[in-house]
């Protein structure tokens, strides 16, 4: 006890008593309190931590509310920031390039289908959905084909945080069989009924049915999507004078197929919008942005030559006064000097020009855009050499950067294949096999046969290659050894078919020995006539270039004698 314990336990015992059984009590707590995650990221006594007072609510509260914001944000970012277009526009052409392609494989084996009868049915059904993809008559304003809407919906998926698909019929024509129309519309569409603006209202219910509406998705008691209210306009649009609502199911009654495909990348559980791909690294960008624009600026400046005269007496003697093109004068008045090269200024009496910084541009200044990058890239998936382009150190920085991308592209893929191009592709099987143009026995009798006939695989771009010999040589390491085939090397490496490529190189062979022409052999006994070959010719190669050394080692010789 220290001093004035003991002179409280002299005065009033009991008073002593109690404070004794506070401070054990006190030591107590803190005992309990400081074990594992007090002492670190959960510190409440921590200098580093007293003032960060997070609070985390609900997937709702925390991204529905704020998901406007950071959708108009993300789209001003992808019209003025370059890392920004970069990386969205990166993802889009690595993850979809000109589409992913259908390759039909379904299950022969349960469907009882000898590989003959598998193979022809394949083909048809990649001929058909081929004949609907291509024509733009697939889209709802017949504007893009299937494949270019892959584009858009992966475009629109990555700056907003998701994609909306809605599946729609029309009446099929002589032209065009199919009435099987896909119509995408951006996520702002998708609301709560009567909101407007930015403003999102979390405790909308659906007065018909009691369920409850989170920013235009309806959930039932159980918290399953029902349906998606949409919007005939966008929020902060003035086109339209009256904003009227459409009550969309996301699944049909009777067949359980999909009627809105909504598609986005999932962080919480129980989230049932998507948060725009560049959130985490909105700031940084537009500083970036910011900082990269005075810059350039400054560059500006400092490259022209302007001269600027103080007057004592408000005139100039004189004549010339620069020159600056019409298209790029600012005004004539006599309170804006402006800069351009060569410009001569005349300033007012007692007003004198000062520059703030002569040492601008900063020469760290692409130092630090690329330090700035790899934060960005790491938070994006995206390594900096890919996210800028810039492949300058060496082959095995610049291939582990290419992989590691690759993980996140082939990622993505996997998800806009299963919820879009799947979905998309199983009724338009179920619509071709309906009208009789596709011929599948028991498709809509057992659902275990309709999964079979859907087998299908989406290749899009291949990787690419840094170096090329030695990743062919690579792949041929592993074929040969069985943990790889022929198809997935094919695909992964130039995005091509394997069976195509047979089958025409077949067809070469046939037209160049018509012609009388010898043809490159695709066999391995080709494969090592030619190596034979090669080695013959090294070999006669390095005994020619041994003679001639030879013969000027001699001359050399000849002449150190002389």
């Amino acid at each position: 006890m220290n001093i004035f314990d003991k002179i409280v336990e002299v005065v009033n015992p009991a008073a002593a008593v109690r404070r004794e059984h506070d401070r054990f009590k006190l030591q107590t707590i803190r005992s309990i309190r400081n074990s594992g995650y007090d002492e670190s990221g959960a510190a409440r006594n921590k200098n580093s931590m007293r003032g960060w007072l997070a609070s985390s609510k609900t997937p709702q509260e925390d991204i529905d509310k704020n998901i406007p914001i950071l959708r108009q944000r993300s789209r001003s970012l992808y019209m003025s920031a370059p890392l920004a277009v970069s990386a969205i526009k990166t993802n889009r052409t690595n993850i979809i390039g000109e589409g992913l392609k259908l390759k039909s494989t379904i299950d022969a084996e349960f469907l009882k289908l000898t590989p003959e009868q598998a193979t022809e049915w394949q083909q048809t059904a990649e001929r058909e959905f081929k004949f609907w993809a291509g024509s733009k008559f697939c889209d709802s304003t017949r504007v893009n084909n299937f494949y270019e809407i892959q584009q858009v919906a992966c475009m629109s998926w990555l700056m907003n945080g998701d994609a909306c698909i809605l599946l729609e019929y029309e009446k099929p024509s002589r032209a065009f069989p199919y009435g099987l129309r896909i119509h995408l519309i951006e996520s702002d569409r998708v609301s709560t009924p009567h909101t407007t603006g930015n403003s999102v209202y979390l405790y909308a219910t659906n007065p018909d049915n009691g369920n409850r509406i989170f920013n235009g998705v309806e959930v039932d008691k159980n918290n399953r999507v029902v349906a998606y209210h949409v919007c005939n306009t966008y929020p902060n649009s003035n086109l339209y004078a009256q904003k009227e609502w459409k009550r969309v199911k996301a699944f049909g009654d009777r067949t359980g197929a999909p009627g809105v495909l909504m598609i986005f990348e999932t962080e919480r559980a129980e989230q049932y919008r998507g948060v725009p791909y560049l959130a985490p690294v909105i700031e940084s960008l537009k500083q970036l942005t910011r900082y990269s624009e005075a810059e350039m600026m400054a560059a500006v400046i400092n490259g022209v030559f302007t001269v600027f005269v103080t007057s004592e007496n408000g005139t100039s003697e004189f004549g010339f006064t620069g020159v600056v093109d019409d298209e790029d004068r600012v005004s004539d008045d006599d309170i804006n000097y402006e800069v351009g090269p060569g410009l001569v200024n005349v300033l007012n009496p007692g007003e004198k020009i000062e520059i703030a910084d002569a040492k601008r541009p900063s020469s760290n200044f692409d130092a630090f855009v690329t330090s700035l990058a790899k934060y960005v890239g790491a938070a994006l998936e995206i390594p900096m050499e890919v996210l800028m382009k810039s492949f300058m150190s060496s082959y095995s920085a610049s291939r582990a950067a290419l992989l590691e991308a690759w993980k996140a592209f082939r990622m993505k893929r996997t998800w806009i294949a299963a919820d879009f191009c799947q979905p998309v592709y199983e009724l338009f099987l179920s619509e071709a096999i309906a009208k009789g143009r596709l011929h599948a026995p028991g498709f809509f009798l057992d659902p275990m046969i309709r999964a079979a006939y859907c087998g299908a695989q989406w290749n899009g771009p291949a990787q690419g290659m840094v170096d090329p010999v030695k990743e062919v040589s690579a792949a041929e390491k592993r074929i040969e050894i069985g943990i790889s085939t022929r198809q997935r090397e094919t695909t992964e490496l130039l995005g091509g078919d394997f069976e195509s490529n047979v089958a025409q190189l077949a067809r070469e062979k046939q037209i160049m020995q018509a012609a009388g022409l010898s043809s490159g052999k695709a066999s391995s006994g080709g494969a090592d006539a030619g190596k034979e070959n090669l080695k013959e010719s090294e070999e006669e190669t390095d005994a020619e270039g041994t003679e001639s050394d030879g013969d000027a080692a001699g001359e050399d010789g000849g002449e150190s004698e002389e």
